[in-house]
This record gives C-alpha cells, structure tokens and sequence, in this order.
C-alpha cells in the first residue's frame, strides 16, 4: 500500500466527537503536496489516524453549500 502525505492546512471545524475522541472535522488538506481540498473525515485525537471521508474542491463546496440551503 502507498504511503499517503498529507498535510492539515487549515482546521475549519468539529462536527461532532465520539467517546473515544475521535473526531468528524472540516479541515482544508493538501494530499501528498497537491493542491489543498476540502476534506470531511473522522480524525484521532492528534490527527494520527484518520476514517474514510470525502473531498471536495471549491466548487464542489459552493454546490454542496447551495443544496444544502434547500433544505428545510
């Protein structure tokens, strides 16, 4: 399996936190040097290990962000 870099630029927020510290946060992450996304996952409590999450670019978020203000 390949060794996955990424880097935590910029730490938007906490969703939610488990009983065992875990995490849900918004986070803008730059994945092995590219161009950073942003980046929904569970988190470790030191960001050691991370859950299975989702990344979208900017626009993706300015989509998400307009379905979102649909619902009621």
């Amino acid at each position: 399996m390949a060794d996955i870099k990424y880097e935590i630029v910029e730490e938007l927020g906490v969703l939610s936190e488990n009983a065992r510290g875990w995490r849900k946060e918004l986070n803008l992450v730059s994945w092995n040097g590219a161009q950073p996304k942003y980046d929904l996952r569970d988190w470790a409590p030191e960001h050691e290990k991370m859950g299975k999450g989702i990344t979208l670019t900017a626009a993706e978020v300015k989509e998400l962000k307009a379905l979102l203000g649909a619902i009621e």
